[in-house]
Order: structure tokens, then C-alpha cells, then sequence
């Protein structure tokens, strides 16, 4: 299947989840800059769609990336705050936000890689650990879908988990995801030297 006919069947089934939609909605209306609803949300509403699975079975939480060139603690916090308060229970306590701008200040001493500074939010997407989480959408003014996959939609489709080619190797890294998708999701096919 081509990629275009894979990204309107991805916006079929984020427009049929209910949450992801009251999700995108919400956040639309903060006015985030280059902002993104990304990875586990997005590419696991896929897989429930393709295993009939309910829209929200297994998804943790919902990651809103944006990227602003304030890379302070008190302006991220601020968004923090303010996202939070935009939502109700249970899902201001889902709703994860994280100024992509400031991941770089944290990330190697957090998980032990290097991380250089990125341009934007879809950049941010494109160092995901799997290519099937390097899926992002938007949901535009005009009520459109807008998805970025720089690595293309078919590992996310096939439920097929492998390392991103663009990322150094982290086999542990890549290992625990895996293994804690596979637990909500045993038809995932993990291909670790891929």
C-alpha cells in the first residue's frame, strides 16, 4: 500500500478514538507552538484499529511535543501547568508535554546518549527509538489532520518494531520498549538487528 493510502487510513483511525480526538482538540486550542501529538498515542490507536482492539487499549499516556526556543524550566513549566489545566480527569494526568528544545539540556544524562540540538518538532521525531514511533499529527485550524513520518508509515502498519536507522544502537533501550509493547500487544514483531 502506498504511503499516501497508509496516512488516510492512519487519520481515519485517529478521527474514530474518541480521546485522541478530545485530545487534539484541547491542545489545538492552546496555541502551542509547532506543536505535535506523537508516537505511543498515535502509532498504538493504529494497532488497535488493525488487531480490533478498543481505540485506548494500552496507551499510557498522550505526548504533546512542541518546541520553543526558550529553553528555561520556568517556561516549560508554565506549559506544563497550563496543559494540565485544560483537561480532566483522567487525562490531565496522561497528557505529557515536553518542549522539544530543552530535551537536549537533559537527555545524556538521562538515558546516556548524546542529543544535539534540534530545529523543531518534527526534527525531535525523527530521533524516536523505533521508525514505528516516528509518527506525529496535528490537528490544524481547519479541522485537517496534518501527520509527519519521516521513516514512512509501513513499520507501524505491519506492527512491526525495529531500531531506528537513524539513531546510534541502544539495545537495551530498544529491548524494554519492545518488550513492554509486546505485553499489550503480543502480534508485534520485533526485528532488534534490523
Amino acid at each position: 500500500m502506498a504511503g499516501a493510502e497508509l496516512e488516510q487510513r492512519l487519520i481515519g483511525m485517529v478521527r474514530s478514538s474518541p480521546r485522541l480526538m478530545q485530545v487534539l482538540t484541547i491542545v489545538r486550542g492552546l496555541g502551542l507552538p509547532d506543536w505535535r501529538i506523537a508516537s505511543g498515542a498515535v502509532f498504538q490507536t493504529v494497532w488497535n484499529a488493525l488487531t480490533g482492539r478498543d481505540p485506548d487499549h494500552g496507551i499510557k499516556d498522550y505526548d504533546v511535543l512542541y518546541f520553543d526556543p526558550d529553553t528555561s524550566w520556568d517556561a516549560e513549566d508554565a506549559v506544563i501547568r497550563r496543559v494540565a489545566a485544560a483537561f480532566e480527569p483522567p487525562l490531565d494526568r496522561l497528557v505529557e508535554v515536553r518542549n522539544q528544545a530543552r530535551v537536549p539540556l537533559w537527555f545524556e544524562q538521562k538515558f546516556g546518549e548524546p542529543y544535539a540540538p534540534l530545529s523543531g518538532t518534527d526534527e525531535a521525531i525523527t530521533r524516536f527509538l523505533t521508525p514505528a514511533n516516528c509518527v506525529g499529527v496535528r490537528l490544524e485550524a481547519d479541522g485537517r489532520i496534518d501527520v509527519t513520518a519521516p521513516f514512512g508509515l509501513e513499520d507501524g502498519f505491519a506492527l512491526r518494531l525495529r531500531p531506528n536507522p537513524a539513531r546510534a544502537r541502544n539495545p537495551a533501550g530498544f529491548r524494554r520498549v519492545a518488550e513492554g509493547l509486546r505485553r499489550r500487544w503480543p502480534e508485534v514483531v520485533v526485528l532488534e538487528d534490523a
